[in-house]
């Protein structure tokens, strides 16, 4: 027997794909975003840089590995609502502690099952992204085209994603890291704490004499949502930071330290989301897989003029993905860095070690 169709999503253009509602049963207007990657959609939801999107999912079975507390990326699950082809509602896996349904359920998020998730994503891969409507099946095409063209979508999702004042601590540490909080993932965290750093994450409201106070050795924008012209309290913080610490950012934190410098970004037809994202490293002519969910990316021009370096470039669209000040010691990349580099490698995290390594030992 077959799942009843009783929801829908609704383009701006008034496209509909039709499908089997799971999760909340609400009606969201949101922007749509999509990931490619084949595992890993607890972490994906979690992720903060997707907060408030309707994420599509390319691959066709989720849910099969249900939800495991220790692997979500944030407290909160992030996402605003979530299309998938085939839902899975018996996982199978000795670690899971609830269904992704339940999940969903519990957060206020609807989601959507049976959809042609092929179709769509050539509709966004062809037009762009834009906004969406998940509603009931019966809810008319002018109705739900109207919801859309009148919901404003909220902006500066970094400053709601500010943390209070938490440490996350190692034994034997090395260097006390800083951590500028615009929406940063667990992982992020234990990358500085596996390199024997102890980092205090601040909200992005931190005042220069809480700086001072602190003294780290070094200081980490980190990544989250939105655009990096919507955070200009913490572009303006990174000005008064340049020279007086090392600084590194991943993502949005990566964009903002580029503003800091005097250059611009720009939205992206369709970002880079998902897992297999070709990188070049200009420094040692390697290449990388990458882990990308950005939908920014730094104006290239933008960067003439600048003491800034390009110092990585993605091999499909020719984008930036990683810049540096040598002489300010700041660096940062687009991508989600590797926790450990392979081959020949050098891991994000390890060149900002070693910039805090080079005042340690001047």
């Amino acid at each position: 027997m077959g799942k009843e169709i009783n929801k829908k999503i609704v383009f701006e253009d008034g496209t509909e794909f039709l499908g089997t509602g799971f999760g909340s049963d609400v009606e969201k207007v949101m922007e749509i975003v999509f990931n490619t990657t084949m595992v890993g959609y607890q972490e994906i939801i979690s992720n903060p840089v997707y907060t408030s999107k309707m994420m599509l999912m390319t691959y066709p079975l989720i849910g099969n590995c249900g939800i495991v507390d220790e692997d979500f990326e944030a407290k909160n699950t992030a996402i605003g609502g979530l299309i998938v082809r085939e839902y899975n509602d018996s996982p199978s896996n000795f670690r899971y502690s609830k269904t992704l349904s339940e999940l969903l359920e519990e957060n206020n998020i609807p989601a959507i099952e049976g959809v042609d998730t092929r179709k769509m994503f050539k509709k966004l891969r062809d037009e762009g992204l834009g906004k969406v409507i998940i509603t009931d099946i019966n809810t008319p095409t002018n109705e739900a085209m109207d919801k859309i063209k009148n919901t404003i979508i909220e902006r500066n999702l970094a400053s709601k994603m500010a943390s209070k004042r938490w440490y996350a601590r190692t034994s034997k540490h090395t260097f006390s890291v800083l951590a500028i909080d615009c929406g940063l993932k667990k992982s992020e965290i234990k990358a500085l704490n596996d390199r024997s750093c102890n980092v205090t994450i601040m909200p992005w409201t931190i005042t220069d004499e809480e700086i001072r106070f602190i003294n780290p050795d070094g200081v980490y924008i980190t990544n989250g949502p939105g655009r990096a012209e919507e955070a200009q309290v913490v572009v303006d913080k990174v000005k008064n930071l340049i020279g007086k610490y090392p600084i590194g950012g991943t993502g949005l934190g990566c964009q903002i330290i580029a503003l800091a410098y005097g250059a611009t970004t720009s939205c992206m037809k369709l970002g880079h989301h998902g897992f297999n994202h070709p990188v070049k490293n200009l420094i040692n002519g390697k290449i990388e897989t990458t882990n990308q969910s950005h939908s920014y990316t730094i104006d290239k021009n933008s960067i003439k003029g600048t003491p800034l370096e390009i110092t990585h470039i993605n091999l499909l669209d020719d984008t930036i993905e990683g810049i540096a000040c040598k002489e300010d010691r700041a660096v940062g990349v687009e991508f989600h860095p590797a926790l450990k580099a392979s081959g020949e490698n050098i891991s994000f995290y390890d060149q900002f070690i070693s910039l805090m390594k080079e005042v340690k030992n001047a």
